[in-house]
């Protein structure tokens, strides 16, 4: 029996191309979903949920598939949340209030099978330090790179590591959106191992 194809529940390019490093054949579907906060949500159950949400956003649309959705939430020592910025003016502001803190990055992980609704869900916790940066640094950076799309102002996989002072954590590719670590184990409880497939 042919394994099921494969869906990700996301238009990012960076997590598109994190699971391509696993060597499965899958394709990609943008959800819908209001990501909203409910009111006192704590940061891991609203990651989990945004990343369950996603995944079953597409199941009525794509019968058959195994379909991976995943959700990222950061947040300062003081609870305070950082989404993704959209614009200078906020990236700058997290960037300032980032400087010198550890900054706890929560990736939610969802693994539905669409036909039967099981669901494998995991969320993978990260530690980021950031050293004490100055307004010309987080300038400079942001004029560089411009991440105004990724949660926290930075591109862990671009020149964001040069705002770290330590990085502490499982696997570093949740930064960039996609806990490989954990996607493998999910993807090997149902079955499927991609160091056995062609």
């Amino acid at each position: 029996m042919l394994p099921s194809p494969i869906l990700l529940a996301s238009s990012s390019p960076y997590r598109r191309q994190l699971l391509t490093r696993l060597g499965l054949a899958f394709d990609c579907a943008s959800p819908d979903i209001d990501e909203t906060p409910t009111p006192a949500e704590p940061a891991d159950a609203l990651a989990l949920r945004l990343a369950e949400t996603k995944a079953r956003a597409l199941a009525d649309t794509h019968p058959g598939h195994w379909i991976i959705g995943s959700d990222q939430v950061a947040y300062l020592p003081d609870g305070t949340l950082l989404s993704k910025p959209l614009n200078h003016g906020t990236a700058f502001n997290q960037l300032t209030r980032s400087s010198g803190q550890p900054v706890q990055f929560l990736t939610g992980l969802a693994l539905l099978d669409a036909d039967s609704g099981d669901c494998q869900r995991h969320c993978e916790r990260f530690t980021v330090r950031f050293r004490s940066l100055t307004p010309d640094e987080i300038s400079g950076y942001l004029r560089k790179e411009q991440p105004y799309d990724c949660a926290g102002s930075f591109k862990m996989e671009g020149l964001g590591i040069t705002l770290f002072e330590a990085l502490e954590g499982r696997d570093p590719n949740s930064l960039v959106g996609l806990p490989l670590i954990a996607l493998i184990g999910m993807l090997r409880r149902w079955g499927r191992n991609p160091l056995l497939e062609d």
